[in-house]
């Protein structure tokens, strides 16, 4: 049997169980203690944030974002089709319609050409997911959104720490949504955050994160008891959690770097066979600094890429391919309408294949997967 070198493997950094301890001896594991505000403040400072809120999840902070839109029914939300279903069903949680458009195939982000076309009067907001931590065009995007009167949420979940000209991604938007889960740079098992970029929805974000409540305004003594006044959920995350990240927080240049290493190492490696035009690697736009989120090669068509994934499993190496694009699923094609032309989101999507990536990967293992993709093209 082959041992499977893994595709992913959760960052750990040394110092999580001491303060998971610390969070279980101070009689406090659940919601927005010591380590749920120490993450916000870290994250606030570090990005230059309006304010920051932990969450459940990177959905939940998506669900938050939503919500604080106001959406009625009918209204219009325009995304691409390449992203997680949980891009989309935020949209239906909050009330509006999914409306789908083509991506560019160099970053595999939202095409910013294709948005204005696809704005009706039903349109109330653009997400821009900022696929593998590299930017979406964010100046056309903000162009658009101001002329148009439309809200602007970055779905950087998988851009935490990666930037657009100069600027950190989720602090550009009028909300900013991370993911924490096991599979990203940075981790709490399950958890996210809400970047909240307008002092105007602060409060409202705090109670909709509290259950509807006000909950939050009687810990900080503003009022004399709390009550229920609005609509809400239970989006805090539990102290167990945040003490885990707040391990990876202190060393967040830290898994920055080697991620950022591991991922020149594999383009540095894998830009002969571009130039052979057997395969083609991720492009980073110059005014995009990215997080070394992931390395995904792009091979002929979905024929050459199964015989790929199938060769390095052969040969004990865990390769995946990512989203199936939404419009094409049942739900996509239930909830939502993709406007315009799908030139590039299928069939680059089927293309796409992710390699083992993660904090800490061995040079041995590393070089064991480059040695084993090369053999497939010999």
């Amino acid at each position: 049997m082959v041992l499977m070198l893994s595709f992913n493997v959760p960052p750990f950094v040394g110092e999580e169980l001491i303060y998971v301890e610390q969070a279980v001896k101070n009689h406090k594991i659940s919601g927005d203690g010591e380590f749920t505000k120490k993450c916000n403040k870290w994250l606030e400072n570090k990005f230059s944030a309006q304010k920051v809120l932990l969450t459940t999840s990177g959905t939940s902070a998506l669900d938050m974002a939503m919500l604080l839109c106001g959406f009625q029914s009918g209204d219009e939300v325009i995304l691409p089709s390449y992203t997680f279903s949980s891009t989309a069903t935020s949209i239906l949680v909050g009330g509006g319609t999914p409306v789908f458009v083509d991506i560019r195939p160099d970053t595999m982000n939202i095409d910013e050409t294709k948005i204005e076309a696809a704005i009706t009067s039903r349109t109330k907001a653009i997400i821009a997911v900022h696929y593998a931590g590299v930017a979406c065009e964010m100046d056309t995007i903000m162009d658009i959104a101001r002329r148009h009167n439309l809200k602007v949420i970055e779905d950087a979940a998988q851009a935490v720490m990666s930037t657009y000209k100069g600027k950190f991604l989720g602090t550009i938007g009028d909300f900013g949504c991370y993911s924490f889960h096991e599979t990203k740079n940075y981790s709490m098992g399950e958890g996210g955050a809400l970047v909240i970029n307008d002092s105007a929805y602060n409060e409202r974000a705090e109670i909709l994160r509290e259950k509807g409540t006000n909950r939050s305004k009687f810990f900080r003594g503003q009022v004399d008891k709390y009550t229920w006044v609005d609509v809400g959920d239970s989006y805090l995350p539990s102290e167990l959690n945040a003490a885990y990240l707040w391990a990876q927080l202190q060393r967040a240049d830290e898994i920055n770097n080697n991620r950022l290493e591991t991922w020149q190492t594999y383009y540095d490696a894998f830009k002969p066979l571009v130039d052979k035009k057997l395969l083609e690697i991720p492009t980073v736009p110059a005014e995009c600094k990215h997080n070394g989120h992931m390395f995904y090669l792009k091979l002929k068509n979905l024929d050459e890429r199964t015989k790929f994934i199938q060769h390095m499993r052969n040969n004990g190496v865990g390769c995946v391919f990512h989203y199936v694009p939404l419009h094409s699923a049942p739900a996509g094609r239930k909830y939502c309408r993709f406007h315009g032309e799908d030139k590039f989101t299928t069939i680059e999507s089927e293309r796409l294949v992710r390699l083992p990536m993660y904090y800490g990967i061995s040079k041995e293992d590393l070089n064991y997967v480059m040695a084993t993709i090369k053999k497939f093209f010999e």
